[in-house]
């Protein structure tokens, strides 16, 4: 189902969020606007709130407190919507095992309803480099081959936002540079791409801004070339 916006006025928005398991926070009071050609590090220590945050950008998570808003209206009011513009990966790949690479993403296809799907397909394939290994079953393909094949379905329905929880995880060499070659990309075509990654230095060669988390509060959000790394507790490689 397309957005009713026009995905040239797309956005995503929290506004005071909190998110609560059991009696533990893990966003408190986040408020965070991503429109079209943001290019956004979260970057924050273990259990930060990093990947609930993306879950919640992505309408996979309801705020406890507060509220997510695709272009100015509830998530949840509509989300079919917000989801039609959003392409997420996060820490499990939840492919279907006994599926093939190209039936997963005919099935993602069909989800979507997209026209002419095949080439679309062949096109995420290539992106991927998944071309030889298309038609095996999904479990037998090593972690790194299934993180590709996860990117290849997030990307295939061509969304507004492409939000990426550790996309580099268990990705070869030659895979990792095609991603971050995507990730400067997208941003130029008017695309927003909002990702985690535990390799500080890695994410600031990709991103322009920042988002700094740190106890389910966002501590910083700017410029990643202003960010005050010394008062965030940042340290750099090199």
């Amino acid at each position: 189902m397309p957005p009713e916006t026009s995905r040239a006025e797309a956005t995503l928005e929290l506004r005071g969020v909190s998110k609560y398991f059991g009696d533990l926070p893990a966003l408190r009071n986040v408020s965070l606007r991503i429109g079209r050609g943001d290019s956004v590090f979260v970057y924050g220590p273990n259990g930060a709130g990093k990947t609930t945050l993306l879950r919640t950008l992505a309408t996979l998570a309801r705020p406890s407190e507060g509220t997510a808003l695709f272009s100015g209206r509830d998530v949840h009011e509509n989300p079919p919507a917000a989801r039609a513009a959003i392409g997420f990966v996060s820490h499990a790949t939840f492919l279907y095992g006994e599926l093939t690479a190209r039936e997963n993403l005919k099935f993602t296809g069909r989800l979507f309803g997209l026209r002419e799907p095949e080439k679309r397909i062949d096109t995420a394939l290539e992106l991927f480099a998944l071309r030889d290994r298309a038609d095996e079953p999904v479990r037998g393909l090593s972690r790194g081959l299934q993180q590709r094949v996860t990117l290849a379905r997030a990307i295939l329905h061509d969304p507004a936002f492409l939000l990426l929880d550790e996309p580099f995880t268990g990705l070869d060499a030659a895979s990792r540079e095609n991603l971050q070659s995507l990730l400067r990309r997208l941003p130029e075509q008017g695309k927003a791409v909002v990702f985690s990654t535990h390799d500080f230095d890695q994410g600031v060669t990709l991103a322009r801004r920042l988002v700094a988390m740190e106890a389910g509060r966002v501590r910083y959000d700017g410029p990643l070339n202003l960010a005050p790394l010394d008062a965030l507790h940042i340290a750099r490689a090199h």
